[in-house]
C-alpha cells in the first residue's frame, strides 16, 4: 500500500505528486496489477487535500492505462512500471543510501543532491 505525502510548499501540483508516487511504487514494485490504491476518504484524511485533487490524480493515471477504476469497489493497478526486479534494487538502494550520506557529510543538502543527480542522469557529467 501506498502512503500519500503531499508537500504544499513545492510548488508542484498536489495531483501530480500523488500519481508521480504511485508511479514511483509501481517502479519500485511496492505496487503490482491488483493492488487497491487508497479510498479517496483515506487519502484525502491522510494527506488533508481536497477529494477532488485525489480524483483527478486517479483519473490522470487512468487515463495513462496504469489502473482502473471499479464501480463501488475502488481503484486497481492495471499495469506495473519499471523493468528490475524489486530485489535487484536492494542493493542499489544501500549502495545510494551509503552515498546520500556520504554527500551529506561533505555538507550537500537535498537540492544539491537532486541537482548532482540530474546531472549525472542527464549524462552532463562523462
Amino acid at each position: 500500500m501506498v502512503e500519500f505525502h503531499v508537500d504544499r510548499g513545492s510548488g508542484y501540483p498536489a495531483y501530480l505528486q500523488l500519481g508521480q508516487q504511485v508511479r514511483e511504487a509501481l517502479r519500485l514494485g511496492w505496487l503490482q496489477p491488483g493492488d487497491r490504491l487508497p479510498t479517496v476518504r483515506d487519502v484525502v484524511a491522510r494527506s488533508g487535500v481536497n477529494a477532488n485533487t485525489v480524483l483527478k490524480a486517479y483519473r490522470e493515471l487512468e487515463l495513462a492505462g496504469l489502473v482502473e477504476a471499479r464501480q463501488g469497489s475502488g481503484t486497481f493497478v492495471k499495469a506495473s512500471l519499471g523493468s528490475a526486479a524489486p530485489e535487484d534494487l536492494d542493493p542499489l538502494r544501500v549502495k545510494l543510501a551509503d552515498w546520500v550520506a556520504e554527500a551529506r557529510t561533505a555538507g550537500l543538502e537535498d537540492e544539491d543532491i537532486y541537482a548532482l543527480l540530474r546531472e549525472v542522469l542527464s549524462g552532463g557529467a562523462q
